[in-house]
């Protein structure tokens, strides 16, 4: 058996794997919602109550995949007719500031699709038209001392006067009745119930079930429950299924380095062990009777 055909087969057996809730869950859940274009209107209402003239039909998608080296599962980019852009990246319950080299990098794709759907050139004299950016981070964690407002400048250059400003309001649970709270929480009780019962189906469903008994996204939730429950459960995701296969290849290149150095017998099989960390120092006594008793 050849080492493709092998590898093929070990990834088809990590698909047969029983169910398990995605670790985008949440994220997928967040994308999802939005989709509608009257669950996309009240996020915007949420943000600008003083609008009263803006309607579904005025609102366009314009989420982008695949602008760092993951799906952004996560990020939204609205266009409110062609004055307006906002981004809405959610920031997980694990906090980080990093999400700003996000915005910073999704908003340069974003115009530089605009730019290309609208069939204006950069490199012409005249000056071209841009959208103003609105940029949001939906933070699914507890508030604590976290700031209402992060800029590039303060987080990565203590402040000072950068050529390049990023700044983003940050979202949190609140008292307020509207749908990007109710998101929120939602994330929240998923939270609790993969405390309770792990990465499963059961955590998933029990999500759902609270939230509609709460009245949270219950409109959502009770339209669209088979696909949210499908939407949060899979075999395995994609990403999970590389770093498998990227441990195997590099623990199958560690085990050949390891067989070279206990050939040339330099080294002790402690030594070798502080050089290949994916092999277990059992590991490499079994390497070694093998490869003595082919000697």
């Amino acid at each position: 058996m050849s080492d493709d055909t092998k590898q093929t087969q070990e990834i088809s057996v990590l698909r047969s794997a029983q169910p398990t809730a995605k670790r985008t869950a949440k994220n997928s859940v967040f994308l999802d919602l939005f989709q509608d274009k009257k669950n996309l209107l009240k996020l915007y209402k949420t943000l600008h109550p003083e609008d009263t003239d803006t309607t579904e039909d005025a609102l366009d998608i314009v989420t982008i995949d695949n602008v760092l080296t993951d799906n952004l599962y996560n990020d939204l980019g609205i266009m409110v007719g062609n004055n307006k852009l906002l981004l809405l990246l959610e920031a997980q319950s694990s906090w980080t500031v990093n999400i700003l080299i996000r915005i910073l990098l999704y908003l340069a794709q974003s115009y530089h699709e605009y730019f290309e759907r609208t069939s204006q050139s950069l490199y012409k004299s005249k000056k071209v038209k841009m959208p103003k950016p609105e940029l949001y981070v939906i933070y699914t964690g507890n508030k604590g001392r976290k700031p209402d407002t992060i800029s590039l400048s303060q987080e990565f250059f203590n402040g000072e006067d950068i050529d390049i400003e990023i700044k983003a309001k940050v979202i949190y649970e609140s008292d307020k009745d509207n749908i990007i709270n109710e998101y929120i929480v939602f994330c929240k009780v998923f939270n609790e119930q993969i405390k309770e019962h792990g990465m499963t189906k059961q955590a998933v469903t029990k999500t759902i079930r609270i939230c509609k008994d709460r009245n949270i996204l219950k409109q959502y939730l009770s339209s669209k429950e088979v696909e949210v429950v499908t939407i949060m459960m899979s075999l395995f995701d994609d990403e999970q299924i590389m770093r498998t296969y990227a441990k195997d290849i590099e623990k199958e290149t560690e085990r050949k380095t390891a067989e070279q150095m206990i050939r040339k017998g330099k080294m002790t099989l402690e030594e070798i062990a502080d050089c290949v960390s994916s092999l277990s120092f059992d590991e490499l006594k079994e390497l070694e009777a093998e490869i003595m008793q082919l000697a």
